[in-house]
């Protein structure tokens, strides 16, 4: 359930969610610490408290010294140096008369401004009381602010009589500790001794965790606020904007989809931004390629069905053996042409996803032209005669940036069409030159009928085909696959009738490396 919870969540929620929980176990803990700390640091105070009033109570017995007003002042005369660092240390007979005071003997010249006896003091609660000495607290009811009289009279009817008790007061904006225990002497009470130390050390130390946490914990807040900030800012809004921009694509939605401002970025996002922008519009650019291919295939598989068609019609109904062989012809040569733009089609698709899978790299284009060279003539020269020259201008090294495989369709494409429009016995020329600005340049010219339109760029649509009806057997898919293959090198390529003589001229120039 939570994990299902926190899925449904975005980013900045999570973000949000989990710094909530965070905080609210350090919040905890906090407390927990506070909650103890006070009684820790009390507890080490009145360690020693107890420490000095055992030596006392000892003292008192080694001494013999009676539990009277006039015994007591001569024992704090002798032992004043037990004492001096101590605020203040006082007896008490069982019957709670004050019968000894260090702040009367001038042992210290600080003084109060009550007299002990009537003095309120702050009790600590059991729950306190249970963690700061070795005792239990003594049971003094609902009472929190009671005199030292009820203090005395409280402890000395609590079960645990005998051990000893701190507690704490406020005097004065002082903190004060107050240790008491009772005397025992032959088995009986004699008397009290409270020992009274300043303990504002402790509730400085107290208020200075306090307000070093408070201030750590705004400044967490505030830094996490800030992050959140530019976290959402910076960060969560571009990735918004991502998934709305894939979304409207995903739709086709007609609206703006710019992700302009984040490709300007520098970072990650910036680079993601640009990525996914590519790869849209590379898509784009296919299935908008993907469209128009098939409604030209469409259009290009019509004429040949509409001749299927007539001609098998009229093949049915005549009986005429010269016509009929004629209609057989024209069924054959349809049914190849239809053969033809779909294999060719096949191809071309097969070639578009090979394209995307392949990376450009430098590479010397010559020893390429020539193994294609050497291919053709093997096959051309032997069939129709025809052969294939490959000539250079004499420079060591042709470099390009591109794919070699798709470099030997180029050249293939560019030979098959100028072959399949040259009479036999011709010569095909491929020549490779390097041109003043380091570009690379390919001519292939062949002794054909030439081209018969004057806009020459037409050639390189798709199932474009005008050439003379005696040669060629293409779809008109050939040149347009090479033109796809030049834009894919940054290449341009142009076609021209010869100056020379009769034929035809095609260029490719490539961008120097």
């Amino acid at each position: 359930m939570f994990s299902d919870f926190l899925k449904n969540l975005s980013i900045l929620k999570k973000f949000l969610f989990i710094n909530l929980i965070f905080f609210t176990i350090i919040g905890l803990f906090t407390f927990i610490y506070l909650k103890n700390v006070q009684p820790n640091l009390i507890k080490k105070k009145s360690s020693n408290h107890i420490e000095v009033i055992n030596n006392t109570i000892d003292n008192l017995k080694r001494l013999n010294v009676k539990f009277v007003e006039e015994d007591i002042r001569k024992f704090l005369f002798s032992t004043r140096f037990l004492f001096q660092n101590l605020d203040r240390v006082i007896f008490f007979d069982n019957k709670l008369n004050l019968i000894g005071d260090t702040d009367t003997l001038d042992l210290d010249p600080r003084s109060f401004s009550k007299r002990l006896d009537t003095v309120e003091l702050e009790v600590l609660s059991e729950e306190e009381t249970k963690n700061i000495t070795e005792t239990k607290n003594i049971e003094i009811g609902d009472k929190n602010i009671v005199s030292l009289n009820d203090v005395l009279l409280n402890y000395a009817s609590s079960k645990n009589y005998g051990l000893p008790f701190t507690f704490t007061e406020v005097e004065f904006n002082k903190f004060k500790l107050t240790t008491i225990k009772n005397v025992m002497q032959n088995g009986q009470n004699i008397g009290y001794l409270a020992i009274t130390e300043n303990a504002n050390d402790v509730k400085a130390a107290i208020d200075e965790r306090k307000t070093f946490i408070i201030r750590t914990a705004i400044a967490v807040g505030i830094v996490i606020l800030i992050f959140s900030f530019v976290l959402n800012r910076y960060f969560l809004k571009p990735i918004k904007n991502l998934v709305s921009y894939t979304k409207n694509i995903k739709n086709k939605d007609t609206k703006k989809t710019s992700i302009d401002s984040l490709k300007l970025r520098n970072d990650e996002l910036g680079l993601l931004s640009n990525s996914l922008d590519d790869m849209t519009f590379e898509l784009q650019k296919r299935i908008s390629h993907a469209e128009n291919f098939s409604t030209d295939l469409v259009h290009e598989i019509r004429n040949p069905l509409a001749s299927l068609k007539s001609a098998s019609e009229i093949l049915h109904d005549t009986n005429d053996v010269d016509q009929r062989i004629k209609l057989i012809d024209i069924l054959s040569h349809d049914v190849q042409r239809i053969e033809r733009l779909i294999t060719d089609y096949s191809q071309m698709l097969k070639d578009e996803v090979a394209l995307s899978k392949e990376k450009i790299k430098k590479l010397d284009i010559e020893p390429i032209i020539k193994s294609v060279v050497d291919d053709f003539n093997n096959i051309y020269k032997l069939k129709r005669g025809i052969k294939i020259s490959y000539l250079n201008d004499g420079k060591s090294k042709y470099f390009i940036n591109g794919i070699e495989n798709r470099i030997e369709q180029i050249i293939a494409n560019l030979l098959d069409n100028a072959i399949s429009f040259s009479e036999d016995n011709k010569e095909v020329i491929v020549k490779v030159s390097k041109l003043n600005d380091n570009r690379i340049l390919i001519n292939v010219t062949d002794e054909g009928e030439g081209f018969k339109e004057k806009d020459t760029s037409k050639i390189f649509k798709r199932f474009y085909s005008n050439r003379p009806d005696k040669f060629g057997q293409h779809s008109g898919l050939g040149l347009n696959i090479v033109k796809n293959l030049a834009d894919l090198h940054n290449a341009t390529i142009r076609a021209s009738n010869r100056q020379d003589k009769k034929g035809a001229s095609m260029e490719i120039i490539f961008p120097k490396v």
